[in-house]
């Protein structure tokens, strides 16, 4: 496939697999559009290999997850290298890697991500979650980060970019507890089940769901900190790429916010951000992005080991 087909591969991957990024990926300048849409094409692949999925819907518990992990990296391997892969969405990364510079090494942090799971790994500490956070979702961020302009060595752009995947993929374990569930996944660290006297493999059981509530407001603050950071980051990019990361941030900040007002009520139905209100956060970033950020330290804040850079 030349280059045009593969860009039309990777939009129609995104116009099906994720109407929130997909909306944002509309604000950037049409090069750094295509770049995105090349690298989440990969990042889609992946994910519904790892998890029995298709355009990241209908997740299900696979019996060969750790051939299927094997599988991701032989053909990531391959299509870095220059050679032939099997499906199209290989072929988009090695495209955006090329273009772009993309490191290699943070390549391979994203697929780690889906080595855990395939492992079956369960995090201990709030420590743990944040490292598997940072490569299923943080990692993603440094690589948008460099998509969009972002300095290799700029390192501490490249943490707020990290902090934004980091508040995405914290909203999205408070809002699929359930889900994750249903497939035998928990997120919640075994020391924040223990701190609130809920057995491991009992937290979606209903009588337990007063205990199960703060734990899904701590992952909503944290995931609400993280985005205050990464909000700090985003003034430092191109005005377009400004406002396509301010609108993702608004419209997945909502997930997380929505879960914490629903208390108990946050697993009874899917939390989704409307159409209209995707919209709204368009118009909102638009404003946000023509004006200087409040300053937002990260003191306090997770960061990735100098050994992961």
């Amino acid at each position: 496939m030349d280059r045009a087909a593969l860009v039309d591969h990777a939009r129609d991957s995104i116009a099906r697999g994720s109407k929130s990024f997909a909306l944002a990926s509309k604000l950037f300048d049409p090069p750094t559009r295509e770049r995105a849409w090349l690298l989440y094409a990969w990042c889609r692949k992946c994910d519904d290999l790892a998890d029995g999925q298709d355009m990241g819907h209908g997740m299900s518990a696979v019996a060969d997850a750790k051939d299927r992990v094997a599988y991701i990296r032989e053909q990531t391997d391959r299509a870095l290298s220059g050679q032939p892969v099997d499906d199209p969405a290989f072929a988009a990364l090695a495209l955006v890697a090329a273009e772009c510079r993309l490191p290699r090494a943070i390549i391979f942090d994203v697929i780690q991500g889906f080595a855990l799971d395939a492992d079956d790994w369960r995090p201990r500490t709030e420590r743990d979650l944040y490292q598997y956070c940072y490569h299923v979702a943080g990692a993603v961020g440094l690589l948008m980060a460099i998509v969009m302009g972002v300095d290799p060595h700029d390192e501490e752009t490249l943490d707020r970019a990290c902090d934004l995947g980091l508040a995405f993929q914290l909203a999205n374990i408070a809002r699929d507890l359930s889900e994750d569930d249903s497939v035998g996944r928990c997120y919640l660290p075994v020391e924040w089940l223990a701190e609130m006297d809920i057995p491991p493999g009992q937290h979606m059981k209903p009588w337990l769901r007063p205990q199960l509530v703060p734990l899904a407001k701590r992952l909503a603050d944290r995931s609400e900190a993280h985005e205050a950071s990464a909000r700090v980051g985003a003034a430092r990019l191109p005005f377009r790429a400004r406002w396509a990361v301010l609108a993702a941030a608004g419209i997945y900040g909502d997930i997380a916010r929505e879960v914490r007002r629903r208390g108990a009520q946050a697993w009874d139905h899917r939390v989704i951000t409307t159409r209209g209100q995707k919209i709204g956060w368009v118009a909102r970033s638009l404003v946000q992005a023509m004006r200087s950020p409040a300053p937002v330290g990260r003191e306090g804040l997770w960061t990735r080991p100098r050994a992961e850079r």
